[in-house]
């Protein structure tokens, strides 16, 4: 995976990771190439928690956490969508899903600024449904 945002300074973040659950309930997994953990996200309907290094932090939900993390509001429950193959619409992003079979998936924040991007590889192909 692979973000960046067109921020002062720039932002760009890249990692390997392991996600788990739904937008509802889950825990995501992010690594160095080399395999070391980074950071340990886990959410539910009570609030989503991060964990770096020593340090465990706490918020509402989990787009606050991913805003925490990587500096940009990504929508969770599209994005999760989006990785299930349907074409559900976020307020600013626009994905494209025309290479997912292939195991790729592209979706860009044009509003509110910064522009960014998020690119993902994954190892499974998604199932296509019938």
């Amino acid at each position: 995976m692979v973000l960046k945002a067109e921020s002062e300074p720039p932002t760009r973040f890249a990692a390997v990771f392991e996600l788990a659950g739904t937008a509802n309930k889950g825990r995501l997994l992010l690594l160095t190439p080399l395999g070391t953990a980074v950071a340990r996200a886990e959410w539910d309907s009570d609030g989503a928690q991060l964990q770096m290094a020593n340090t465990v932090q706490q918020f509402p939900n989990l787009d606050l956490l991913t805003e925490s993390l990587t500096g940009i509001r990504v929508p969770v429950a599209s994005l999760f969508a989006w990785l299930d193959g349907a074409d559900q619409p976020a307020d600013g992003w626009i994905a494209e899903l025309s290479s997912l079979d292939t195991g790729r998936l592209t979706v860009r924040r044009v509003s509110p600024a910064p522009a960014a991007e998020i690119r993902i590889l994954l190892n499974t192909k998604p199932e296509k449904k019938l």
